[in-house]
Protein backbone atom coordinates (compact mmCIF):
# COMPACT_ATOMS: atom_id res chain seq x y z
CA UNK A 1 0.00 0.00 0.00
CA UNK A 2 1.38 3.31 -0.86
CA UNK A 3 2.47 5.65 2.24
CA UNK A 4 -0.34 8.52 1.86
CA UNK A 5 -2.89 5.58 1.57
CA UNK A 6 -1.64 4.10 4.37
CA UNK A 7 -1.55 7.09 6.42
CA UNK A 8 -5.17 7.80 5.78
CA UNK A 9 -6.57 4.55 6.70
CA UNK A 10 -4.77 4.13 9.68
CA UNK A 11 -5.73 7.60 10.95
CA UNK A 12 -9.26 7.19 10.09
CA UNK A 13 -9.59 3.35 11.93
CA UNK A 14 -8.91 5.09 15.20
CA UNK A 15 -11.64 7.55 14.56
CA UNK A 16 -13.82 4.68 13.60
CA UNK A 17 -12.98 2.29 16.78
CA UNK A 18 -14.32 5.61 18.51
CA UNK A 19 -17.24 6.70 16.88
CA UNK A 20 -19.77 4.66 19.01
CA UNK A 21 -18.35 6.56 22.28
CA UNK A 22 -19.99 8.97 24.11
CA UNK A 23 -18.53 11.91 24.98
CA UNK A 24 -18.22 10.92 28.79
CA UNK A 25 -16.50 7.69 27.70
CA UNK A 26 -13.62 9.56 26.14
CA UNK A 27 -11.94 10.62 29.77
CA UNK A 28 -12.56 7.78 31.40
CA UNK A 29 -9.25 5.93 33.76
CA UNK A 30 -10.42 2.89 35.79
CA UNK A 31 -7.25 1.83 36.36
CA UNK A 32 -3.33 3.01 35.93
CA UNK A 33 -2.86 0.82 33.07
CA UNK A 34 -6.15 1.74 31.08
CA UNK A 35 -6.05 5.13 28.94
CA UNK A 36 -8.73 7.22 28.43
CA UNK A 37 -9.63 6.47 24.75
CA UNK A 38 -9.10 10.52 24.38
CA UNK A 39 -5.54 10.46 25.46
CA UNK A 40 -4.84 7.76 22.79
CA UNK A 41 -6.44 10.08 19.92
CA UNK A 42 -3.84 13.15 21.24
CA UNK A 43 -0.82 10.55 21.79
CA UNK A 44 -0.70 9.17 18.46
CA UNK A 45 -0.77 12.15 16.40
CA UNK A 46 1.67 13.61 18.92
CA UNK A 47 3.99 11.37 17.65
CA UNK A 48 3.53 12.47 14.35
CA UNK A 49 3.69 16.03 15.14
CA UNK A 50 7.15 15.61 17.72
CA UNK A 51 8.90 12.90 15.29
CA UNK A 52 7.90 13.54 12.03
CA UNK A 53 6.48 17.14 11.46
CA UNK A 54 8.76 19.19 13.83
CA UNK A 55 11.90 17.99 11.99
CA UNK A 56 11.21 17.05 8.73
CA UNK A 57 8.25 19.90 7.74
CA UNK A 58 9.73 23.12 6.58
CA UNK A 59 7.69 26.06 8.58
CA UNK A 60 5.69 23.47 10.91
CA UNK A 61 4.07 25.30 13.60
CA UNK A 62 3.14 23.30 16.57
CA UNK A 63 -0.50 22.77 17.35
CA UNK A 64 -0.17 24.09 20.89
CA UNK A 65 2.75 23.47 23.04
CA UNK A 66 1.14 22.20 26.17
CA UNK A 67 0.06 19.47 24.20
CA UNK A 68 3.93 18.11 24.22
CA UNK A 69 3.29 17.66 28.11
CA UNK A 70 -0.25 16.25 27.70
CA UNK A 71 0.32 13.45 24.84
CA UNK A 72 4.22 12.89 25.93
CA UNK A 73 3.83 8.51 26.78
CA UNK A 74 7.18 7.58 28.48
CA UNK A 75 10.03 9.24 26.27
CA UNK A 76 12.45 10.84 28.64
CA UNK A 77 14.03 12.12 25.58
CA UNK A 78 11.41 14.76 24.91
CA UNK A 79 10.44 16.41 27.96
CA UNK A 80 7.98 16.20 30.57
CA UNK A 81 4.93 14.68 30.86
CA UNK A 82 1.47 13.80 32.89
CA UNK A 83 2.19 11.06 34.63
CA UNK A 84 -0.07 8.34 33.67
CA UNK A 85 -2.10 7.86 36.32
CA UNK A 86 -3.07 11.30 35.75
CA UNK A 87 -3.99 11.07 32.33
CA UNK A 88 -8.15 10.52 33.83
CA UNK A 89 -7.90 13.98 34.92
CA UNK A 90 -7.17 15.56 31.91
CA UNK A 91 -11.14 17.11 31.60
CA UNK A 92 -8.82 19.74 28.98
CA UNK A 93 -7.87 19.47 26.79
CA UNK A 94 -11.69 18.84 25.53
CA UNK A 95 -12.57 15.89 22.92
CA UNK A 96 -13.23 18.71 20.35
CA UNK A 97 -10.21 20.11 20.65
CA UNK A 98 -8.38 16.99 20.62
CA UNK A 99 -9.84 15.54 17.27
CA UNK A 100 -8.94 19.77 16.05
CA UNK A 101 -5.40 18.44 16.85
CA UNK A 102 -5.28 15.07 14.45
CA UNK A 103 -6.99 17.38 11.90
CA UNK A 104 -4.68 19.66 11.84
CA UNK A 105 -1.69 17.47 12.19
CA UNK A 106 -3.25 15.10 9.50
CA UNK A 107 -3.25 17.84 7.32
CA UNK A 108 0.12 18.81 7.53
CA UNK A 109 1.61 15.26 6.93
CA UNK A 110 -0.83 15.39 3.50
CA UNK A 111 2.00 18.32 2.71
CA UNK A 112 4.66 16.42 3.92
CA UNK A 113 3.47 13.38 2.09
CA UNK A 114 3.31 14.87 -0.94
CA UNK A 115 7.12 15.51 -0.99
CA UNK A 116 9.94 12.81 -2.18
CA UNK A 117 10.73 11.28 1.45
CA UNK A 118 14.13 9.88 2.45
CA UNK A 119 14.40 5.80 3.63
CA UNK A 120 15.14 7.13 6.90
CA UNK A 121 12.04 8.98 7.05
CA UNK A 122 10.16 6.77 4.95
CA UNK A 123 10.93 3.89 7.86
CA UNK A 124 10.13 6.98 10.63
CA UNK A 125 6.22 7.28 9.25
CA UNK A 126 5.65 3.58 9.07
CA UNK A 127 7.29 3.20 12.56
CA UNK A 128 4.40 5.59 13.28
CA UNK A 129 1.62 3.77 11.65
CA UNK A 130 2.51 0.90 13.25
CA UNK A 131 2.87 2.57 16.79
CA UNK A 132 -0.97 3.49 16.09
CA UNK A 133 -1.92 0.51 14.88
CA UNK A 134 -0.61 -0.77 18.17
CA UNK A 135 -2.67 1.82 20.19
CA UNK A 136 -5.76 0.54 18.14
CA UNK A 137 -5.87 -2.45 20.00
CA UNK A 138 -5.26 -0.95 22.74
CA UNK A 139 -8.17 1.33 21.76
CA UNK A 140 -10.70 -1.72 22.10
CA UNK A 141 -9.28 -3.24 24.75
CA UNK A 142 -10.07 0.28 26.90
CA UNK A 143 -12.66 0.78 25.69
CA UNK A 144 -14.20 -2.65 26.62
CA UNK A 145 -12.33 -2.04 30.39
CA UNK A 146 -14.29 1.57 30.99
CA UNK A 147 -17.71 -0.09 30.03
CA UNK A 148 -16.95 -3.79 31.46
CA UNK A 149 -16.80 -1.96 34.71
CA UNK A 150 -19.47 0.57 34.59
CA UNK A 151 -22.08 -1.03 36.83
CA UNK A 152 -24.82 -1.01 33.70
CA UNK A 153 -22.26 -3.25 31.80
CA UNK A 154 -23.27 -0.80 28.56
CA UNK A 155 -22.66 -2.43 25.04
CA UNK A 156 -20.07 -0.56 23.00
CA UNK A 157 -21.54 -1.62 19.80
CA UNK A 158 -24.89 -4.27 20.08
CA UNK A 159 -23.95 -5.57 16.90
CA UNK A 160 -20.21 -5.62 17.54
CA UNK A 161 -19.38 -8.92 16.26
CA UNK A 162 -15.29 -10.08 15.74
CA UNK A 163 -14.41 -12.57 13.63
CA UNK A 164 -13.72 -15.60 15.47
CA UNK A 165 -14.48 -18.96 15.33
CA UNK A 166 -15.17 -21.80 17.94
CA UNK A 167 -12.14 -24.11 18.80
CA UNK A 168 -11.77 -26.96 16.71
CA UNK A 169 -10.62 -30.47 18.28
CA UNK A 170 -6.92 -30.33 19.12
CA UNK A 171 -4.49 -32.44 19.40
CA UNK A 172 -0.49 -32.18 19.85
CA UNK A 173 2.12 -31.07 17.04
CA UNK A 174 5.67 -32.80 17.60
CA UNK A 175 8.85 -30.88 16.62
CA UNK A 176 11.88 -32.67 16.87
CA UNK A 177 15.18 -31.70 18.37
CA UNK A 178 17.48 -29.11 16.63
CA UNK A 179 18.45 -25.76 15.27
CA UNK A 180 16.03 -23.74 14.68
CA UNK A 181 15.76 -19.84 13.23
CA UNK A 182 14.18 -17.27 15.40
CA UNK A 183 13.57 -13.18 14.48
CA UNK A 184 12.60 -11.16 11.85
CA UNK A 185 13.90 -11.46 8.50
CA UNK A 186 13.82 -10.00 4.83
CA UNK A 187 12.46 -6.45 4.02
CA UNK A 188 9.10 -5.57 5.51
CA UNK A 189 8.73 -3.78 8.93
CA UNK A 190 9.12 -5.05 11.96
CA UNK A 191 10.39 -3.59 15.85
CA UNK A 192 13.53 -3.34 16.98
CA UNK A 193 12.82 -6.39 19.51
CA UNK A 194 12.68 -8.59 16.76
CA UNK A 195 16.00 -8.18 16.04
CA UNK A 196 18.27 -9.90 15.12
CA UNK A 197 17.32 -13.31 13.09
CA UNK A 198 19.34 -15.81 14.93
CA UNK A 199 19.90 -19.77 15.74
CA UNK A 200 18.36 -21.59 18.59
CA UNK A 201 18.70 -24.90 20.07
CA UNK A 202 15.22 -26.74 20.87
CA UNK A 203 15.20 -30.08 22.64
CA UNK A 204 12.36 -32.19 20.82
CA UNK A 205 8.64 -30.94 21.99
CA UNK A 206 5.16 -30.98 21.17
CA UNK A 207 2.60 -27.98 21.10
CA UNK A 208 -1.53 -27.93 21.08
CA UNK A 209 -2.56 -27.08 18.02
CA UNK A 210 -5.55 -25.17 19.50
CA UNK A 211 -5.92 -22.68 22.19
CA UNK A 212 -7.68 -23.35 25.61
CA UNK A 213 -11.51 -23.06 25.28
CA UNK A 214 -13.75 -21.74 27.88
CA UNK A 215 -15.18 -24.90 28.74
CA UNK A 216 -11.37 -26.42 29.57
CA UNK A 217 -11.11 -23.80 31.92
CA UNK A 218 -14.33 -23.80 33.73
CA UNK A 219 -13.11 -27.26 34.70
CA UNK A 220 -10.50 -25.78 36.54
CA UNK A 221 -12.35 -23.19 38.57
CA UNK A 222 -14.59 -25.78 39.07
CA UNK A 223 -12.04 -28.19 40.43
CA UNK A 224 -11.00 -25.73 42.94
CA UNK A 225 -8.11 -24.21 40.80
CA UNK A 226 -8.10 -20.82 41.93
CA UNK A 227 -8.18 -22.47 45.67
CA UNK A 228 -5.10 -25.06 45.47
CA UNK A 229 -1.63 -23.45 46.01
CA UNK A 230 -0.02 -26.17 44.26
CA UNK A 231 -0.78 -24.63 41.03
CA UNK A 232 0.58 -21.32 41.45
CA UNK A 233 4.12 -19.48 41.34
CA UNK A 234 4.26 -18.12 44.59
CA UNK A 235 4.02 -14.90 43.12
CA UNK A 236 0.36 -15.40 41.45
CA UNK A 237 -1.07 -17.22 44.78
CA UNK A 238 0.09 -13.53 46.75
CA UNK A 239 -1.89 -12.26 43.55
CA UNK A 240 -5.00 -14.69 43.80
CA UNK A 241 -5.60 -13.93 47.17
CA UNK A 242 -4.63 -10.24 47.47
CA UNK A 243 -6.96 -9.71 44.84
CA UNK A 244 -9.51 -12.35 45.57
CA UNK A 245 -9.55 -13.76 41.84
CA UNK A 246 -11.37 -16.30 41.47
CA UNK A 247 -12.16 -16.20 36.93
CA UNK A 248 -11.15 -14.51 34.40
CA UNK A 249 -11.41 -10.93 33.90
CA UNK A 250 -14.90 -9.94 32.89
CA UNK A 251 -16.30 -13.16 34.30
CA UNK A 252 -19.23 -13.14 36.86
CA UNK A 253 -21.18 -16.07 38.46
CA UNK A 254 -25.16 -15.15 39.08
CA UNK A 255 -27.43 -17.77 39.89
CA UNK A 256 -25.31 -20.63 39.31
CA UNK A 257 -24.32 -19.58 35.45
CA UNK A 258 -20.94 -18.07 34.54
CA UNK A 259 -21.63 -14.55 32.39
CA UNK A 260 -19.19 -12.19 31.02
CA UNK A 261 -19.04 -9.26 29.56
CA UNK A 262 -18.61 -8.66 25.77
CA UNK A 263 -18.33 -5.73 23.36
CA UNK A 264 -22.44 -6.69 23.37
CA UNK A 265 -22.60 -6.01 27.05
CA UNK A 266 -23.02 -9.03 29.11
CA UNK A 267 -23.73 -12.67 27.67
CA UNK A 268 -23.50 -16.17 29.08
CA UNK A 269 -20.47 -17.71 28.35
CA UNK A 270 -19.91 -19.63 24.95
CA UNK A 271 -17.62 -22.63 26.06
CA UNK A 272 -16.82 -23.48 22.75
CA UNK A 273 -15.06 -20.15 22.16
CA UNK A 274 -11.04 -19.54 22.72
CA UNK A 275 -10.73 -18.26 26.63
CA UNK A 276 -9.58 -14.51 26.86
CA UNK A 277 -8.58 -12.00 29.76
CA UNK A 278 -5.84 -14.21 31.55
CA UNK A 279 -2.94 -13.43 33.45
CA UNK A 280 0.40 -14.99 32.62
CA UNK A 281 -0.51 -16.49 36.19
CA UNK A 282 -3.38 -18.10 35.54
CA UNK A 283 -1.94 -19.42 32.17
CA UNK A 284 1.18 -21.16 34.00
CA UNK A 285 -1.20 -22.68 36.82
CA UNK A 286 -3.79 -23.61 34.27
CA UNK A 287 -1.14 -25.79 32.39
CA UNK A 288 0.46 -26.76 35.75
CA UNK A 289 -3.00 -28.03 36.93
CA UNK A 290 -3.27 -30.12 33.34
CA UNK A 291 0.44 -31.35 33.85
CA UNK A 292 1.66 -29.44 30.89
CA UNK A 293 3.46 -26.23 30.44
CA UNK A 294 3.26 -23.27 28.11
CA UNK A 295 5.57 -22.92 25.29
CA UNK A 296 8.70 -21.38 25.32
CA UNK A 297 8.74 -17.79 22.59
CA UNK A 298 10.94 -19.64 20.66
CA UNK A 299 9.04 -22.73 20.38
CA UNK A 300 6.33 -20.35 19.49
CA UNK A 301 7.65 -19.10 17.03
CA UNK A 302 9.20 -22.67 15.26
CA UNK A 303 5.72 -23.91 15.48
CA UNK A 304 3.95 -20.89 14.18
CA UNK A 305 3.98 -22.09 10.36
CA UNK A 306 2.02 -25.14 11.43
CA UNK A 307 -0.45 -23.09 13.91
CA UNK A 308 -3.51 -21.13 13.68
CA UNK A 309 -2.67 -18.18 15.35
CA UNK A 310 -3.97 -15.22 16.09
CA UNK A 311 -7.36 -15.07 17.97
CA UNK A 312 -5.45 -14.59 21.26
CA UNK A 313 -2.63 -13.51 22.52
CA UNK A 314 -0.57 -16.01 23.87
CA UNK A 315 1.59 -16.29 27.34
CA UNK A 316 5.05 -18.10 26.68
CA UNK A 317 6.99 -19.09 29.26
CA UNK A 318 9.68 -16.65 28.12
CA UNK A 319 10.69 -13.52 29.71
CA UNK A 320 11.03 -10.63 27.59
CA UNK A 321 14.55 -9.83 26.83
CA UNK A 322 16.89 -8.42 23.59
CA UNK A 323 18.02 -11.14 20.96
CA UNK A 324 21.63 -11.19 20.25
CA UNK A 325 22.88 -8.58 18.81
CA UNK A 326 19.92 -5.91 20.11
CA UNK A 327 20.76 -2.27 19.69
CA UNK A 328 19.02 0.31 20.50
CA UNK A 329 18.22 3.34 18.25
CA UNK A 330 19.66 6.78 18.86
CA UNK A 331 17.68 9.30 20.66
CA UNK A 332 13.86 9.45 21.56
CA UNK A 333 12.94 6.18 18.87
CA UNK A 334 15.48 4.17 21.02
CA UNK A 335 13.14 4.07 24.21
CA UNK A 336 10.36 2.73 22.16
CA UNK A 337 11.10 -1.29 23.44
CA UNK A 338 14.27 -1.65 25.03
CA UNK A 339 14.19 0.04 28.23
CA UNK A 340 11.31 -2.78 28.80
CA UNK A 341 13.33 -5.40 29.03
CA UNK A 342 12.60 -6.62 32.87
CA UNK A 343 10.16 -7.94 34.66
CA UNK A 344 7.82 -9.05 31.86
CA UNK A 345 6.58 -11.97 29.66
CA UNK A 346 6.37 -12.35 26.09
CA UNK A 347 3.30 -13.08 24.26
CA UNK A 348 2.98 -14.46 20.58
CA UNK A 349 0.72 -14.27 17.73
CA UNK A 350 -1.90 -11.91 18.10
CA UNK A 351 -6.10 -11.38 18.54
CA UNK A 352 -8.92 -10.74 17.68
CA UNK A 353 -8.61 -7.12 18.77
CA UNK A 354 -5.18 -6.25 16.55
CA UNK A 355 -5.55 -4.32 13.62
CA UNK A 356 -5.00 -6.86 10.07
CA UNK A 357 -1.77 -7.27 8.86
CA UNK A 358 -0.40 -5.66 11.84
CA UNK A 359 0.97 -9.05 13.60
CA UNK A 360 3.44 -11.67 12.20
CA UNK A 361 5.63 -15.09 13.52
CA UNK A 362 8.23 -12.24 15.26
CA UNK A 363 6.15 -10.58 16.58
CA UNK A 364 6.90 -10.04 20.31
CA UNK A 365 4.63 -8.46 22.56
CA UNK A 366 5.02 -8.12 26.49
CA UNK A 367 3.46 -7.54 29.64
CA UNK A 368 3.57 -7.81 33.21
CA UNK A 369 2.68 -11.08 34.67
CA UNK A 370 -0.59 -10.11 36.49
CA UNK A 371 -2.30 -7.98 33.30
CA UNK A 372 -5.36 -9.59 31.25
CA UNK A 373 -7.31 -6.35 30.10
CA UNK A 374 -6.08 -7.36 26.53
CA UNK A 375 -7.15 -10.57 24.61
CA UNK A 376 -5.00 -13.22 26.26
CA UNK A 377 -4.99 -16.90 26.31
CA UNK A 378 -3.40 -20.22 27.07
CA UNK A 379 -1.67 -22.46 24.15
CA UNK A 380 -0.11 -25.92 25.80
CA UNK A 381 2.99 -27.63 25.17
CA UNK A 382 4.84 -30.64 26.64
Amino acid sequence: MELKQAFDTVRQRSVNICAPLQTEDYVVQPVVDVSPPKWHLGHTTWFFETFVLQPNLEGYQVFNPDYNFVFNSYYESVGARVIRTDRGNLSRPGVADVYRYREYVDKEMSKLLAQDLSKELHALITLGLNHEEQHQELLITDIKYILGHNPLFPAYQEDYTFKEQPVASSHFISFPAGIYEIGHAGEGFCFDNELNRHKVYLEEFSISSALVTNAAYLEFIQAGGYTDFRHWHAEGWDWVKTNQVRAPLYWHEADGEWMNYTLKGLRPIDPSMPLAHISYYEAAAFAAWKGLRLPTENEWEAAAPRLAWGERWEWTESAYLPYPGFVKAPGAIGEYNGKFMVNQMVLRGGSVATPPGHSRITYRNFFHPPLRWQYTGIRLAK
